[in-house]
């Protein structure tokens, strides 16, 4: 194989690979992982922000439960040290004062924990929901993605021996035309070579002037299209290279 020859043979195989990575990037599960990830995202959002609320929740269920302790301790000291003895007038209306303004401290913080246990019981439920709709989705993606390794088995294994193949094309470049190859194969999406049928480069199909063709007919192999400036093939294509 020559050099020109292993050019040519360079680009069908990028082409084709370009292909086969068109194929699976269009599988309709390829499709179906994107929309499920989108989906994951959002229950991972919401949940966060659930779960957020609930601890919120919980720790202001704590402190009302922490001051309705209080209070009822508190009741109960008045209340003993009301009961140990006699007291002035003035004494008795101060420890009823006290335990009315405790009894009302009770009454809200008693209140006040119907509405927050109910809070927390849709949150609750909330994030019980999320994280079942999270393992749906995590099922799905898992067998979304067994569906798409079995139905593109082929196609990688094909990626695989392209690769492969192509690496054993490249090994026959010199190093210089294989980087202006590269970067030829970029620009032009995959169609970086071209051979001279005639006087008319295949790509490109624009006809070279007689100047034109002389030089490169007389020149090098290996050389660049003054139009469009691909990699020019000058030597006529022999069959079964």
């Amino acid at each position: 194989m020559t050099e020109a020859t292993a050019l040519i043979k360079l680009q069908e195989i990028d082409l084709e690979l370009l292909k086969c990575a068109s194929a699976l990037a269009s599988m309709p599960q390829q499709a179906r992982l994107k929309t499920i990830a989108l989906a994951a995202k959002k229950v991972k959002s919401e949940l966060t922000g659930i779960v957020g609320q609930r601890k919120d929740v919980e720790l202001e269920i704590e402190d009302v439960r922490a001051n309705l302790a209080h209070y009822h301790e508190k009741t109960a000291e008045v209340q003993a040290k009301a009961d140990a003895g006699a007291y002035t007038h003035r004494e008795v209306r101060d420890i009823e004062q006290q335990l009315t303004s405790l009894a009302k401290h009770i009454e809200k913080a008693e209140f006040t924990l119907g509405p927050l246990g109910e809070k927390l019981e849709r949150l609750e439920r909330a994030e019980k929901n999320a994280r079942l709709t999270a393992e749906k989705i995590d099922r799905e993606r898992e067998a979304t993605e067994e569906s798409l390794a079995r139905d593109s088995s082929e196609l990688r294994a094909r990626i695989v021996e392209l690769s492969r193949e192509r690496e054993r094309v490249a090994g026959k470049v010199l190093p210089e035309h294989l980087s202006v190859y590269e970067v030829a194969r970029k620009r032009f999406k995959g169609l970086a070579v071209e051979r001279l049928r005639g006087n008319v480069p295949s790509v490109c199909r624009v006809k070279l002037q007689p100047s034109q063709f002389h030089d490169l007919a007389h020149g090098d192999e290996i050389t660049e299209c003054p139009y469009c400036h691909r990699i020019l093939i000058t030597s006529e294509e022999v069959e079964g290279e």
